[in-house]
């Protein structure tokens, strides 16, 4: 049964304006920022952290609450399997992702269900 689904679209320019180590760890989880750190060049860290930014606002929107009401950007956790597919760590729902990125954009939908 599905709980909630939620989407989101980032402009990749905002998030270059407001790149920071302090923003990074605003809102990168740590195992996220280890997966930035490996990027060597500054435009594809910029996209990962589009793409983060908006899964991550793509699943407060699923899950009803928005950011800072149940959670904080770091404490959700995007990651990739060894096929490539982004996932979020949830112990309470399974979790569906979704990320595109474009020159300009991020954009993300997720489904959450029940396990």
């Amino acid at each position: 049964m599905i709980v909630g689904i939620g989407t989101d679209v980032i402009e990749i320019e905002r998030i270059s304006r407001l790149m920071s180590d302090k923003f990074i760890r605003r809102i990168l989880h740590p195992e996220e920022i280890k997966i930035f750190e490996a990027f060597s060049h500054e435009d594809r860290q910029i996209s990962f952290i589009a793409g983060r930014f908006a899964v991550k606002e793509a699943y407060a929107k699923a899950y009803g609450t928005g950011i800072g009401q149940h959670f904080r950007f770091n404490d959700i956790c995007c990651l990739n399997d060894e096929r490539g597919k982004p996932y979020i760590i949830d112990a309470d729902y399974k979790v569906h992702v979704s990320i595109a990125h474009s020159h300009t954009v991020a954009t993300a939908f997720v489904i959450i269900e029940e396990k």
